[in-house]
């Protein structure tokens, strides 16, 4: 995909498909030539598990999470994050090569774009949020670019301390 904030048309859906997939682009070109070590580390005393691996692995499951679960109901069968460790998935980043985590999000997010042009956005959740709203997808859709760009900061932190890489 290219990495553009442009959308083709001026609909609703075109601009939250391109920014979401821009946000996406963002995530995987921020991390572009890192080392296995570079991946892991987690530089920040106060975020021991804040690294550019269990970041990236954080967007995936996140997308996951509200895609398939919320969105569309499925059984949570596949998160690494349990009631005693709820920030596995930051765990496993670390410690998963960088390219095992770029494709797994890159294929997710091809699955994930498929099923977005074919459903309507004001189509409703079949889980509640925790408030008991069954939002729609398109406040599905708002919420993942919320969430992939305010990691992206992050993502953008840790990899000028990593190797003093910056750009957008």
């Amino acid at each position: 995909m290219p990495r553009t904030d442009m959308p083709p048309a001026w609909d609703e859906r075109s601009m939250l498909t391109t920014f979401l997939d821009y946000a996406r682009a963002t995530a995987v070109a921020k991390c572009a030539g890192l080392s296995a070590e570079d991946t892991a580390r987690a530089p920040l005393p106060g975020s021991p598990l804040m690294t550019l691996g269990g970041l990236l692995s954080h967007l995936r499951w996140v997308e996951y999470w509200w895609i398939q679960v919320i969105f569309l109901g499925e059984e949570d069968t596949e998160a690494p994050w349990t009631d005693e460790d709820p920030d596995r998935e930051m765990r496993v980043g670390a410690d998963t090569p960088l390219a095992e985590l770029v494709s797994g999000y890159e294929e997710q997010s091809a699955r994930y774009r498929e099923l977005v042009a074919d459903t309507d956005l004001s189509t409703l959740a079949k889980r509640p949020v925790k408030d008991g709203t069954h939002v729609t997808l398109g406040w599905v859709l708002m919420h993942l670019i919320e969430e992939t760009s305010r990691h992206n900061g992050h993502i953008d932190i840790l990899r000028e301390m990593a190797d003093g890489t910056v750009g957008d």
